[in-house]
């Protein structure tokens, strides 16, 4: 006969099947419900590399919308000259009527009628004046937000390869979880494992599209303490795909102690943007593809230089390349645009930049210089 412990034995090897086969059944329901919720994600991405395809359309439509903005501009600019003029002319006719004035009582009176009338002249052109200069400035603006977008659409390919790795590893991992399902695996660690990869490629996706939903925002402009050095990490993020795909070597050498300036951070990274889009361009036929970022201090200014192996700027189009529509691209490969917009803005930031003197053939170097935030240089 069996003992009672033999018949216990027994028993526990019926039970224990089956509470491993009920604990796997969960396990697996589980993974069912995330692999579903990394579907969701997956189609959720798709959409938005759709919408993408939907704003390069409009991009189209903003770079007509702004050259018909800049030929207001221009007509706005020689209307304010005029208006200028006129006032250099009314105040030169007031200052000779104050120089009469003293020799004829007789004349005293037209005298003052005439000054009235100019009185009257000059507030209506002040007023005009401040009205046009408002306009420009909105319409410099409006410059800026369509030349912003004209720089997406110039990196819309880098950005679409820079978005499929992601991509292609969520497919990867995720196929790996539902191979692991699919044999039976009950290595729960694995799983966890593929999974949580997968997740780790979904928000480097949606950090690398929230970067540039904010760089294409149109906001209105602020000036507020900005890093330099955070300013570039994030222009090159942008940038870093296209050098990539073209095999250009960007060798990087930041400010140690990260000086502040006050400012616009976007404006600021679209400013060093267009200057790395120009030495992308520059080196495309080189023999050697470099492009290099330094950053200088002094005691006023942070400094900061981008420089290409390309062929140089010749010295007879130094004074004209930051002219607008001016370019030296083939039709159809540029606007003219990037450094018009670069000197536009860096000037409403009371800054600089030139074209630092390099040998001919030994590519260029660009130099810009931002003043420091007061805080920065222990102003009180």
């Amino acid at each position: 006969m069996r003992t009672a412990a033999e018949a216990r034995s027994e028993a526990e090897a019926v039970e224990s099947p089956s509470a491993v086969e009920a604990e796997l059944r969960e396990q697996v329901r589980l993974l069912k419900q995330r692999v579903l919720k990394g579907e969701e994600r997956r189609r959720a991405l798709i959409h938005i590399m759709s919408d993408l395809t939907q704003l390069n359309k409009r991009l189209a439509d903003q770079r007509k919308a702004m050259l018909h903005i800049l030929v207001d501009y221009e007509g706005d600019r020689r209307r304010l000259a005029r208006q200028t003029e006129r006032l250099d002319s009314s105040r030169r006719a007031l200052l000779h009527i104050l120089q009469d004035s003293h020799k004829s009582n007789l004349r005293l009176e037209r005298s003052r009628k005439a000054m009235i009338h100019i009185m009257d002249d000059l507030r209506e052109t002040t007023a005009g004046m401040q009205r046009r200069e408002q306009e420009l400035r909105d319409k410099q603006e409006q410059l800026v937000q369509a030349g912003k977008l004209a720089t997406l659409g110039e990196l819309t390919t880098g950005i679409a390869h820079e978005l499929n790795n992601p991509l292609n590893n969520i497919g990867l991992f995720v196929g790996n979880a539902i191979d692991l399902m699919m044999l039976g695996g009950a290595d729960r660690e694995r799983f966890l494992e593929e999974l949580d990869s997968a997740m780790q490629q979904v928000r480097k996706a949606s950090e690398i599209i929230s970067h540039l939903r904010t760089f294409g925002r149109a906001a209105p402009v602020t000036r507020e303490p900005v890093a330099i050095n955070e300013v570039i990490r994030r222009s090159l993020s942008l940038m870093q795909e296209q050098m990539r795909l073209r095999q250009i070597e960007v060798q990087v050498d930041l400010c140690a102690s990260d000086p502040v300036v006050v400012g616009s951070a976007i404006q600021l990274e679209q400013v060093f943007i267009n200057l790395l889009t120009n030495a992308r361009d520059a080196v495309a036929t080189a023999p050697e593809r470099v492009v290099s970022i330094q950053c200088g201090l002094t005691e006023d200014f942070a400094e900061l230089s981008v420089s290409d192996t390309g062929p140089g700027i010749p010295v007879e189009l130094e004074q004209r390349i930051f002219d607008p529509f001016f370019t030296t691209k083939e039709v159809g490969k540029g606007t003219g645009l990037g450094l018009s917009i670069t000197y536009g803005i860096l000037k409403e930031h009371h800054g600089t930049i030139w074209v630092a003197k390099n040998p001919p053939g030994e590519g260029a170097t660009f130099v810009v210089q931002l003043p420091l935030a007061k805080e920065a240089t222990g102003e009180s």
